[in-house]
């Protein structure tokens, strides 16, 4: 559907500093910046994980399974935040000391979804789990948790998904979106959880003079921060000030060349430079590659790509994480065409499309429907559910919703509107996942859309832009564009800048099948500027003079020349 460019409202700049670029200013403070303690991304400003609900017990159950050599699982989800919680938690783990953990992440296909009870059997039974540690999952696993404690298993659950009515029967439970947790940043990705939770482990551990005792060199665990910043903008999370110190550290790390060889092998694969790299390059080219080991095959692989110590290993193993990212977007494409044959068949223009979209195809692949709800989402600027087929007569589906519909309240809304509807579900505001049965969809995208109908007004339902105005030509040039990559990093919540203006073309022709590469005159200077993925049977438009571009000032580098480009993000004739 159509997009709207709305030019963000200016918002209040004098308690920030008097030395920031005028257009900076503006830009942050109309992304809630009121001062300029927010600005900084120093690790002394991270929140204490005193705060953290749950912490002390996890610690104490941790650090005595580590002193008597007790048998610790690390059971994590399939998707990039789940493997960097668990690489982050068995690289700690060994740092600080243990001899005796390993992970164990479900098969999508197999098991499902977190700590279920198949998994705590294969936990115990398998892998031999006296102490089983979830990351990224846990908070909704309430018989899988029950199993492994009848199994005789300790069980600490950190996530940071939103809990339903009843919580799990951990030994502790950590999760700053629990009732009575006053951890300020409810935003924190699982591996962020899990970051906090090995933080106050080294620190119980040092009360206990664990390090001297053993003659081990305590550990820095700031090592741990390149897993951390992938994590938390492969996930999606908002990124709140606490957030974003995580992120810039991180960064900062892998820039400086500190990070492990499977970071750098993935980096390569995606073909980004690690000096320059910023947090957009984690959500749309690192995550991607490592999450298509969860949603194709095993992600195991991509656990082992990032704990491996040796850089031809990691590049042989982010070599095969690329092939499958690559039969993933395959994938993808024949699932988003026959989504949008779907909604061309019911015949949904502009004017008439429902408040919710919620499709279904027996042959539809489980490991991709997340990302075909989410190019939906994109597309029609409605909350999508993408279902595929499991196991016997359920259906799983994947959801994404747009600004101001929170998904996961809408599923409950619809769970306590009409019991055993829905098998499972779980998530957070923008993204979750469920299981209903197939007989059931009918009646389950009536309850969805008449749901969503109330809650979304006209308004949300407007496909919008949000622009922070128009740039001048005295600011299209290598020094802002580098000023601006640089005052992030940028994400959700925290977007990065996007500037409109009226261009007269110059050039237009299409490159890579379905992108429109433009040479755009700025007052007398010539730009170039691309956009992805265009409509081909509308552009290149030969009868159009002038366009206008909502966009993104970006830097080019191609063999070793830096160039001013404009990433397009909307254009219309003007």
């Amino acid at each position: 559907m159509d997009k709207q460019i709305s030019r963000r409202p200016s918002a209040d700049t004098s308690l920030l500093p008097e030395n920031l670029h005028p257009l900076l200013k503006k830009i942050y403070a109309s992304r809630g910046i009121v001062d300029a303690g927010q600005l900084m991304h120093t690790a002394k400003q991270m929140h204490s994980p005193s705060e953290l609900m749950g912490l002390d017990v996890a610690c104490e159950l941790l650090f005595k399974a580590i002193q008597i050599n007790k048998r610790i699982i690390v059971v994590g989800d399939f998707d990039a935040d789940g493997a960097t919680s668990t690489a982050l938690m068995m690289d700690a783990l060994r740092l600080l000391g243990s001899t005796n953990h390993d992970f164990l992440v479900p098969n999508r296909f197999e098991f499902g979804y977190g700590l279920t009870p198949e998994i705590s059997e294969v936990a115990v039974k398998e892998k031999g789990a006296e102490v089983i540690v979830t990351v990224d999952n846990g908070i909704s696993c309430i018989a899988g948790v029950a199993k492994a404690k009848e199994l005789g298993c300790t069980v600490i659950v950190t996530d940071h998904h939103l809990p339903g009515n009843a919580l799990p029967n951990a030994d502790a439970i950590v999760n700053p979106n629990q009732v009575g947790c006053s951890f300020p940043s409810k935003a924190l990705a699982g591996v962020g959880v899990a970051f906090y939770l090995m933080l106050a482990l080294r620190q119980t551990m040092r009360k206990h003079n664990w390090f001297a005792e053993k003659a081990i060199a305590e550990p820095n665990l700031a090592t741990l921060l390149d897993l951390v910043a992938l994590g938390t903008v492969a996930d999606v999370v908002s990124l709140d000030h606490n957030n974003r110190i995580l992120v810039a550290q991180g960064l900062k790390r892998i820039r400086a060349g500190a990070t492990r060889p499977g970071m750098q092998a993935l980096i390569e694969v995606a073909a980004k430079n690690q000096q320059r790299l910023v947090a957009s390059d984690f959500g749309f080219g690192i995550g991607p590659r490592l999450n298509a080991a969860g949603r194709l095959d095993d992600m195991a692989l991509g656990i082992h790509c990032l704990l491996s110590n040796d850089i031809h290993q990691a590049r042989q193993m982010a070599s095969e994480l690329d092939d499958l990212n690559k039969t993933r977007r395959e994938i993808e494409q024949g699932m988003q065409f026959e989504a949008e044959k779907v909604m061309q068949h019911v015949n949904l223009a502009a004017d008439n499309l429902p408040s919710a979209l919620a499709l279904f195809q027996d042959d539809w692949h489980q490991g991709v429907i997340g990302i075909v709800a989410g190019r939906l989402k994109e597309k029609f600027h409605r909350p999508a559910i993408v279902f595929a087929s499991g196991n016997g007569d359920e259906i799983k589906g994947s959801a994404r919703s747009i600004p101001g519909l929170h998904i996961r309240d809408l599923l409950e809304h619809i769970d306590s509107q009409q019991p055993g509807l829905i098998l499972k579900f779980g998530g957070h505001a923008m993204a979750a996942g469920l299981s209903i049965n197939k007989k059931d969809l009918p009646l389950f995208q009536r309850l969805l859309n008449d749901t969503a109908e109330k809650w979304l007004s006209a308004d949300m339902l407007q496909n919008k832009i949000l622009s922070d105005g128009e740039l001048t030509k005295d600011a299209v040039n290598l020094d802002f564009a580098q000023l601006l990559r640089d005052s992030g990093p940028w994400g959700q919540n925290f977007s990065e800048p996007v500037f409109d203006n009226t261009f007269r073309l110059i050039q237009q022709r299409i490159v890579g099948g379905k992108h429109l590469k433009m040479v755009v005159d700025f007052d007398g200077l010539a730009i170039d500027a691309i956009a992805f993925n265009v409509d081909v049977s509308q552009w290149p438009d030969s009868q159009c003079e002038w366009v206008h571009l909502a966009y993104k000032l970006d830097i080019n580098e191609f063999r070793g020349k830096q160039t001013v480009q404009l990433l397009v993000d909307y254009l219309q004739p003007a």
